[in-house]
C-alpha cells in the first residue's frame, strides 16, 4: 500500500515543478511572471521623448461613425388612466382658461416690461446688510460723521427739570417687565421682550405730555413704505421698502448745526474703501421706477419725520443685524425719509437747502441702543464736493448689562438671585432726550 502511495506524491512534485516552469502558484491561482518590470527611468526613445509619430495620434484619435438615432414614440399610460410602471408620463398642452386670471397668469417677461430700464439701479431695503457699515452709508449719502450727540440733544440729557419723577425706578420696574413679568416662561426670547421694552420705554416719555403739550401732536407709524432715488457720481441708488417704526410730528425738528458748521463741511472729504465697490451688498435691479414717497398721503396731520426706531428682535444670532450693521442700515432710512420730505418741500432738482431737515434714529436689542441724529443739507449728491450732510452718532449704549432670569443656586444657597443687574440710566436719558427734541 505505501508503493502506490509514493508514486501519487512524486507525480504530484512533478506536476509541481512543470508548473514552476511556466509562472507561480499562489494559494491554488497560478500567476504568470514574466520578464520583471524595470525599476529605473524608461529608456530614452523616440516615444518616450517625443511621444508617438503624428500617423499614430490620427489613427487614435479617429471617431467612429455614430448611428443615426431613430426618435420613437414614448408608450404612455394616458389611456390607463393611472400610472403604471415602466411607462412614460403622459404629457398634456397648457390648459387656457380664456380669461385672464391675475392670481393664476405668469406674467410678461423681464424683457417686456413697462419700468424695464437698461441702466441698472442699486436698492437699499432692509434685510441689506453693507458689508463695511458706517464708512460705505457716509460715502452713499455724501455725509460726514460727528461721534456723540449734538449740543442741543446734550443739553436735554444734562437737565434735570426735563427727566421724570422717580425716572430711575419706573424704568427699572420697565426693564424688569419685558424680562422677568411679562411671560410665564422661565427665560422669555428676545422676539417677546423687545418689543415689551420698547413700548414701556415709550409710555414713560408720553408722560412727558402733561408738562409739554407739544408732544401730543405726533403719532407712531408702522409698517409704511419709503420710497427715495438720488445719483452719486456714476451710480442710481434707491431706498425703498418697509423700514422700522416711525414717530410723526406736525412741526419739524429745527436745524441742528449753525450755518458756520454746515459751511465748514466743504472741506470735508469722504473716505473711501478701494478696492471695495461703494455698491457692494446692495441689490441691482433693471426692473424699476424712480419714485419719491414719503409713505403718507397728501394732508396727512403729521407730515414731519421726527425719529425712526428700529428693533433687532430676531432671537437667533445670525438673523440679528451687527452693530455696526444696523447703524448703517438706520443711517440709510434716515436719510431716505429726510431726502423724500425734501423732494416733497424743495422740487427735484439738486440745491443747498434753505432749512436743513432733520431725523433722528434709535436702534436697539433689548439691551444694547444705538443713538443718532442726522441732518440732510443738500440734495446735490452726485459730485463728492461741495457741502455735505451731517450725523451724530453715539454708539453701542448699555441699558443694563444682564437680566437674571433663574437665580444661581451653589449647594443650596442662592448666590445670585433673580433680577435686573448692570442698570446705566444715562442710556434712557439720551432716550428721552431724543423723544423730547424739538418740544423743550
Amino acid at each position: 500500500m505505501a508503493a502506490p502511495a509514493a508514486l501519487e506524491a512524486m507525480a504530484a512534485a512533478a506536476a509541481l515543478r512543470r508548473a514552476a516552469g511556466a509562472g507561480t502558484q499562489t494559494r491554488g491561482i497560478v500567476t504568470h511572471t514574466g520578464p520583471p518590470r524595470p525599476r529605473g527611468p524608461l529608456p530614452r526613445t523616440p516615444w518616450t521623448t517625443r511621444g508617438p509619430p503624428p500617423e499614430v495620434l490620427s489613427r487614435r484619435a479617429e471617431r467612429r461613425p455614430v448611428r443615426e438615432q431613430v426618435e420613437l414614440d414614448a408608450v404612455t399610460y394616458v389611456g390607463r388612466q393611472h400610472r403604471v410602471p415602466g411607462l412614460a408620463r403622459p404629457r398634456f398642452p397648457a390648459w387656457q382658461r380664456g380669461w385672464h386670471d391675475p392670481w393664476h397668469s405668469p406674467g410678461p417677461r423681464y424683457e417686456d416690461m413697462a419700468l424695464r430700464k437698461e441702466r441698472g439701479c442699486f436698492v437699499c431695503h432692509q434685510r441689506v446688510r453693507m458689508l463695511e457699515g458706517v464708512r460705505q452709508a457716509q460715502w452713499l449719502t455724501k455725509t460726514k460723521l460727528v461721534q456723540g450727540l449734538p449740543p442741543s440733544v446734550l443739553s436735554i440729557v444734562n437737565d434735570p427739570a426735563h427727566q421724570l419723577q422717580d425716572q430711575d425706578e419706573a424704568v427699572h420696574r420697565a426693564i424688569a417687565h419685558a424680562r422677568l413679568w411679562e411671560t410665564t416662561e422661565v427665560s422669555p426670547s428676545r422676539e417677546k421682550y423687545c418689543p415689551v421694552l420698547f413700548e414701556d420705554l415709550i409710555h414713560l416719555c408720553r408722560l412727558m405730555t402733561m408738562k409739554y403739550p407739544s408732544l401730543a401732536k405726533r403719532m407712531l407709524a408702522r409698517n409704511y413704505r419709503i420710497a427715495a432715488v438720488w445719483e452719486r457720481e456714476s451710480f442710481l441708488l434707491q431706498v425703498r421698502g418697509l423700514n422700522g417704526i416711525l414717530m410723526n410730528s406736525v412741526a419739524p425738528i429745527p436745524p441742528v448745526a449753525s450755518k458756520e458748521e454746515i459751511l465748514a463741511t466743504e472741506e470735508h472729504v469722504l473716505e473711501t474703501f478701494y478696492p471695495i465697490s461703494p455698491t457692494i451688498d446692495l441689490q441691482e435691479v433693471n426692473v424699476y421706477r424712480e419714485l419719491n414717497d414719503t409713505g403718507f398721503r397728501d394732508g396727512y396731520p403729521y407730515p414731519h419725520p421726527h425719529t425712526l426706531y428700529f428693533l433687532e428682535s430676531a432671537s437667533v444670532r445670525p438673523d440679528r443685524f451687527r452693530p455696526e450693521q444696523l447703524r448703517a442700515k438706520m443711517l440709510m432710512f434716515a436719510f431716505g425719509n429726510a431726502l423724500a420730505k425734501a423732494r416733497v418741500l424743495y422740487g427735484d432738482d439738486p440745491k443747498v437747502l434753505e432749512q436743513p431737515i432733520v431725523v433722528q434714529s434709535v436702534g436697539t436689542d433689548g439691551q444694547l441702543f444705538q443713538f443718532m441724529v442726522f441732518q440732510l443739507n443738500t440734495t446735490d449728491l452726485v459730485s463728492s464736493d461741495g457741502i455735505k450732510n451731517l450725523v451724530w452718532i453715539d454708539s453701542d449704549q448699555n441699558l443694563y448689562e444682564k437680566a437674571q432670569c433663574v437665580p444661581e443656586v451653589k449647594k443650596r444657597v442662592v448666590t445670585k438671585p433673580a433680577g435686573i443687574y448692570g442698570f446705566q440710566p444715562e442710556t434712557f436719558k439720551k432716550f428721552l432726550a431724543l423723544y423730547l427734541h424739538g418740544a423743550v
